[in-house]
């Protein structure tokens, strides 16, 4: 069975306590569990990783490399979390890079992403919802490149 990463940086760990005004009241399990049933739908197994450490978060890149894709939401390390951007520069799967809030429309330092230009796509204010999104969109894109190969 095809396996997808959903990884979540810094902070997220906390979701549904986390300020919730700005990123809703959704838990990090009830995201994960509604990622779950997207790519179960693909007949997919989610790999779920976590972590307040850039450095964790990088292994479980380098250890993802049998996964099909990735929906990525890499949290305050968007802006200058450059170990993780080459991590994922070196990973040859889709993803999709997701935020819970519109970055735009919050302070001008989270206005920019080191990584999004490598992602496949980004998505981003839409709450839990974004993630589901991203799941689909990831299945598409997997789905496009299979046929391309085919």
């Amino acid at each position: 069975m095809a396996t997808m990463l959903l990884l979540n940086g810094p902070n997220l760990g906390i979701l549904g306590r986390r300020e919730p005004e700005i990123y809703g009241t959704a838990t990090l399990r009830d995201i994960e569990k509604w990622v779950a049933e997207e790519a179960a739908e693909a007949g997919w197994d989610v790999r779920s990783v976590q972590s307040d450490s850039e450095g964790d978060l990088v292994r479980a890149i380098h250890d993802s490399h049998d996964t099909v894709g990735a929906v990525v939401n890499p949290g305050a390390l968007m802006i200058a979390g450059w170990s993780l951007r080459d991590a994922l520069a070196s990973y040859e799967r889709p993803w999709i890079e997701v935020h819970l809030s519109n970055v735009w429309a919050r302070e001008t330092f989270r206005h920019e992403s080191v990584i999004a230009p490598l992602a496949s796509g980004v998505i981003v204010g839409l709450g839990p919802l974004g993630y589901r999104l991203g799941a689909r969109a990831l299945v598409s894109r997997v789905a496009e490149a299979a046929g391309a190969a085919g």
